[in-house]
């Protein structure tokens, strides 16, 4: 019984042995595989050398391009006006709203006219009595001269008719005054507008009484058509102002704080006398004809002054300028798609764009977006 125990187990041994071997030789070949694959994959990849850097691109173009000075500016009612009472009394009529546009003339406020027209009356009476005075006193005075003429009065008794002639004109003369002084009160009980603008807040409402010329104004009035902008500029470049006024209206933009469009369009006007010295600048202004209410009194705007247009300038993207320990630089890239760092010199910036004195030719490539990981002879491709 073991006998036939110990020849069934040898064989089934061999059989499990054999299996063994075979597992294992395909373990092998599958592993073989596996990392013969890996390292020609890996040898394809060394010899196609490191993987090209995506970037994106500008062409260096030549355009005309405005040369302008920036500054800041505050703009100014081209006129401003408190208007006050010229006679006391009682506000019986308010002629507009607050902040409503009024024109030149327009009908501000009414004072209780009644006392002025009395006033009036009186002085116009006055004046008709005391002219009717002069005249009898004139006439008095001819038949006196005719009568010293024939030696019929003596020269004191004309002298004295001719003293009270002259008497009654001066008191007709100071009538005509006090009348047309009534008149004018009469005329100051109507308060009108004396500019185009725009009133604010009214200070004394109906019905309040008024005294003239109070401290506190009725309200006030800004002309804001045409309108000024205020603003300085380092007293470096008062030369080319002044040099490039001497050929033209300097045409000036002003810009909402934030925006790169322009509110209004106006002409430089006015260059100070003297520069500050406590600053190092002098005053400019500009004059804008404000047609659809862009700028307001007080309003601070950036303001740009066109000095001249500059043609042929070359220009780029102001991003694809990178500064570095020698100076200024971009990246160029060259038709076999590998970099070239380049240094130039920038003339100056004009918002988004760099204008280029030195360095770079019209028609190249310069990289905009990317530079951070490229270095001279980076193999690049452009971003879709």
């Amino acid at each position: 019984m073991d006998l036939l125990r110990s020849h069934v187990a040898a064989p089934t041994a061999k059989r499990l042995f054999l299996f063994g071997g075979v597992g294992l030789l395909v373990v092998a070949i599958v592993l073989l595989a596996y990392f013969g694959t890996e390292i020609r994959a890996n040898e394809r990849k060394t010899s196609k050398g490191p993987a090209a850097i995506p970037v994106s691109i500008a062409m260096v173009v030549q355009e005309v391009v405005p040369l302008r000075l920036l500054a800041i500016g505050n703009v100014e009612a081209y006129a401003t006006v408190s208007v006050k009472a010229r006679v006391d009394g009682q506000i019986v009529e308010v002629g507009f709203k607050e902040g409503d546009e009024v024109p030149r003339g327009r009908v501000l406020f009414k004072i209780d006219p009644r006392p002025y027209e009395a006033a009036l009356r009186q002085a116009q009476a006055n004046f008709l009595r005391d002219t009717a005075q002069k005249n009898q006193a004139r006439s008095q005075e001819n038949r006196y001269q005719e009568l010293l003429a024939k030696n019929f009065v003596s020269k004191e008794a004309y002298a004295q008719i001719r003293t009270n002639a002259d008497t009654a004109e001066a008191v007709a003369q100071g009538s005509r005054a006090a009348l047309d002084n009534a008149t004018l009160n009469l005329e100051y009980c109507t308060i009108r507008s004396p500019i185009d603008g725009y009133p604010g807040k009214i200070q004394i409402q109906m019905g309040n009484l008024v005294k003239a010329n109070d401290t506190l104004p009725l309200v006030v009035i800004n002309q804001v058509h045409p309108i000024y902008v205020n603003f300085s500029v380092p007293e470096q470049q008062l030369r080319a102002v002044r040099g490039y006024m001497s050929s033209g209206p300097l045409a000036v933009e002003a810009l909402a704080p934030g925006s790169d469009q322009p509110a209004a369009s106006g002409t430089l006007v006015f260059v100070d006398n003297a520069v500050d010295p406590s600053t190092g600048t002098i005053k400019l202004r500009a004059q804008f004809q404000n047609g659809e209410n862009a700028l307001w009194p007080g309003q601070f705007v950036n303001v740009r002054i066109k000095l001249y247009d500059q043609k042929d300038a070359l220009v780029v993207p102001s991003r694809s300028v990178q500064t570095g320990p020698n100076g200024q630089y971009v990246f160029v890239v060259k038709p076999d798609m590998t970099t070239e760092l380049r240094m130039v010199t920038v003339e100056r910036t004009e918002g988004d764009r760099a204008i280029i004195a030195s360095g770079l030719e019209r028609g190249e490539r310069v990289v905009t977006q990317g530079q951070l990981r490229l270095g001279a002879g980076a193999k690049v491709e452009v971003k879709s």
